[in-house]
């Protein structure tokens, strides 16, 4: 992003002869969080810019003016995909369809696709440029760490054509193989678990306590409870126990991709 909106915060700290901790202690956020968006390393959330015009008496400038990138997602997805961009480890639970970051094209085209009233093909275009961009925060080689615990499902849904779901498994094996992602497999015979309520995404930071995201049917929500979190934390890691092993899961992912090919 444009690093003007991070300049003109810095001038308006500074005019208020004020240090970066002496803000982050008024607006109730980390220093460090004030320095990466004074360097145009993050954009705030509406939370944290509404916090931050109470702290400068800036009105609501911070707040209407925050930087536009133009990616397009549902609204209640925006704040969860800024985060996920700043996050050091995210662990992700998928109910019934490959998460977000790990789409290949044409299995998001073929989730993006249908809808009601159906959407423009430039709409489409859209939404597929920006699920595709959600991925490349997995072109760093380490950060953010990134486990992903696939409802049996997730495989079995037959999402788009049979060569699609090949490739999308496929990458999810490749991925997993060159130990840039950890992923697991929960299998049907596990039975009931409490993660079937639905999507569920857990991040951490270096700069914020831990945040999570859970989605429904046209609707998200971010959880910043210590408590709700720490309870979220526990049920995955706990489902996490019931599920295959790395290595199980990835052998698979490679059966259930090659089962696909074959019926191509």
């Amino acid at each position: 992003m444009s690093n003007i909106y991070g300049v003109w915060l810095k001038e308006q700290r500074l005019a208020a002869g004020l240090t970066q901790q002496e803000l982050a202690d008024m607006a109730v956020m980390t220093r460090s969080h004030i320095a990466h968006i004074e360097a145009g390393r993050r954009i705030p959330s509406k939370e944290d810019a509404r916090r931050l015009d109470r702290a400068l008496g800036t009105g609501n400038v911070l707040s209407s003016f925050l930087p536009d990138d133009g990616a397009a997602v549902a609204d209640y997805f925006e704040a969860a995909r800024l985060l996920e961009q700043q996050a050091l480890m995210i662990q992700e639970f998928a109910l019934s369809l490959v998460p977000g970051v790990l789409q290949t094209e044409g299995y998001a085209r073929a989730v993006l696709r249908p809808g009601f009233p159906p959407r423009s093909e430039k709409e489409g275009d859209r939404l597929l440029v920006t699920r595709l961009e959600r991925g490349k925060i997995l072109t760093d080689p380490a950060i953010p760490l990134f486990c992903a615990l696939l409802d049996e499902a997730v495989l079995r849904r037959h999402v788009g054509s049979p060569e699609v779901m090949a490739e999308q498994l496929t990458h999810i094996v490749r991925l997993a193989e060159r130990d840039r992602i950890r992923v697991h497999v929960l299998p049907f015979g596990v039975g009931y678990h409490p993660l079937l309520q639905g999507m569920l995404s857990l991040m951490m930071f270096d700069d914020q306590p831990p945040i999570a995201y859970g989605e429904g049917v046209l609707m998200g929500r971010l959880h910043d409870s210590p408590a709700l979190v720490e309870t979220l934390q526990r049920t995955y890691t706990l489902a996490l126990g019931d599920a295959l092993s790395r290595k199980e899961s990835i052998a698979l992912l490679r059966a259930t991709a090659k089962d696909y090919g074959n019926h191509g």
